[in-house]
């Protein structure tokens, strides 16, 4: 039913066998652990884009939670009309969210498809997907400290109805060992890789009732669920599980700073930039005159003289006529004394009283 999900497992498992084999030999468990803990590194490293584009959307989405909020209680009786408005939100700020959910979502399966595998390989069982008869035997050979990848610490002693530690010619003490610690830190992982999300998260959202709630169950319900759940658990699972950990831990440090350190970079781009702005002290800076406004002139300085403009001392200059000029073209004055020049000659200026 799920042979789409089984057969890619059991490939990638295959292939790191194949490597780490031919190091420590076919049978050897520390070859069988580290195809396991790389099977979890090459699932993790295909996934590390859409773990970085689950980072950004969640820090977009804490930048406009207050918005969303006020969607919520503007729509609080209209569901449909939230959700909308929601997504409408949403697809402004560029923040898709089922892409914070794909990392999830893919690890899932793959979870289930390596415990379906591991669980397949049982002593005396032929082909189990890509592996051959031979690859089974060797996995079911194969020992870490004394125990068995296969096995775990509730497996029944012997029981002909199901595999049980005969089976496998393992002691239940050695399993013991090999599994507890395991447990054990796989369990603290899982807290601190929990920690380390949680406090990431703004003030805003540690506030959030059902945030608060997911955040506790985060930090000590599955990290219990771990430590209970190895009971049942095969230590291949429980490697895995501990690995899946680990890289998530790491992974968290490495995003999360780089992530911060590009937002610090950008926010003292645009300190510098609103400084390059600014006007200087002592100085008034300039306003733009309204539409319709007339711009007024600017306020001189006492003291200072207002500098005549060169145009006017052309002006002056040619509306002055040279003296050489006036005295070489002058022609002889034909006014007569006692008439204004507007007045003919031949009339005397004035009326006379007549006796």
């Amino acid at each position: 039913m799920l042979n789409f999900i089984y057969y890619p497992v059991s490939f990638i498992l295959w292939c790191w066998h194949w490597v780490f084999g031919h190091v420590f030999g076919e049978s050897s468990g520390f070859a069988w652990a580290l195809s396991v803990v790389f099977l979890v590194f090459t699932l993790r490293a295909i996934l590390f884009k859409p773990f970085v584009g689950q980072v950004r959307s969640m820090r977009k989405m804490q930048e406009f939670a207050p918005e969303l909020q006020k969607i919520k209680k503007k729509y609080a009786n209209d569901k449909q009309r939230q959700a909308q408005e929601m997504q409408k939100l949403q697809s402004e700020h560029g923040v898709n969210p089922l892409g914070g959910c794909l990392p999830m979502l893919v690890q899932i399966p793959v979870f289930i498809g390596l415990f379906h595998v591991l669980r397949s390989f049982k002593p005396g069982w032929g082909e189990v997907y890509f592996f051959d008869a031979q690859g089974v035997e060797s996995f079911v050979n194969a020992k870490l400290f004394g125990a068995n990848l296969s096995t775990f610490i509730t497996m029944p002693w012997d029981d002909p109805n199901q595999p049980s530690l005969t089976d496998f010619g393992t002691e239940r003490s050695a399993v013991l060992y090999v599994a507890i610690p395991l447990m054990i830190i796989a369990s603290i992982a899982t807290h601190f890789t929990a920690r380390h999300s949680v406090a990431r998260q703004t003030q805003a959202a540690t506030d959030n009732p059902q945030t608060a709630i997911m955040n506790k169950l985060t930090l000590y319900i599955f990290p219990l669920g771990v430590l209970v759940g190895g009971l049942f658990f095969p230590i291949a699972i429980l490697l895995y599980w501990l690995s899946n950990n680990a890289w998530t831990l790491g992974q968290q440090y490495v995003v999360y700073h780089s992530i911060d350190r590009e937002e610090e970079a950008k926010k003292v781009e645009a300190t510098a930039q609103r400084s390059a702005l600014a006007p200087k002290p002592g100085v008034k800076p300039v306003t733009k005159p309204k539409p319709g406004q007339k711009p007024q002139p600017q306020r001189k300085p006492a003291g200072a003289q207002p500098a005549q403009p060169a145009a006017d001392d052309a002006a002056e200059v040619k509306a002055t006529p040279d003296a050489s000029e006036s005295t070489s073209t002058a022609k002889p004055s034909t006014e007569v004394p006692g008439l204004s020049p507007d007045r003919s000659p031949g009339k005397k200026q004035g009326n006379k009283k007549r006796r």
